[in-house]
C-alpha cells in the first residue's frame, strides 16, 4: 500500500444504536496500518463528532471492542457522550448579585 508512515488505515463497521429516540452511530475500526491504543477500536460518534475517548471501547476482536465501548456507556444519556461546544460567539452571562 502507499501509505505515509504515520498514516492510519482501519477498516469501518458501523453499528447504529437507538436510545431514548435518539440514535447514535459506533464505528468500530479494525486496524490496517498505523498506531491505534488496540486492533480494534468501537468510537460512538455523530458522523462528524466523536465521543470522548473514555467511551470508546477496545479489543483485541471487533465483538470485544463493541462490548467494552457499550459497557462504558450502558446507563448515559448519549449527549453526555461527546465534548461540550461553548460557541464563539456567545458570552457567558455574568453573576447575579443578590
Amino acid at each position: 500500500m502507499e501509505l505515509n508512515v504515520k498514516d492510519i488505515l482501519t477498516r469501518v463497521t458501523r453499528y447504529n444504536l437507538i436510545r431514548n429516540g435518539r440514535m447514535i452511530y459506533i464505528d468500530v475500526h479494525k486496524k490496517i496500518q498505523g498506531n491505534l491504543a488496540g486492533d480494534y477500536i468501537a468510537v460512538p460518534n455523530l458522523v462528524n463528532i466523536i465521543a470522548e475517548s473514555g467511551h470508546q471501547g477496545v479489543g483485541s476482536t471487533e465483538s470485544d471492542a463493541l462490548s467494552d465501548c457499550l459497557k462504558k456507556i450502558k446507563g448515559l444519556n448519549l449527549e453526555d457522550l461527546f465534548p461540550k461546544v461553548v460557541s464563539k460567539n456567545k458570552t457567558p452571562e455574568p453573576d447575579k448579585e443578590s
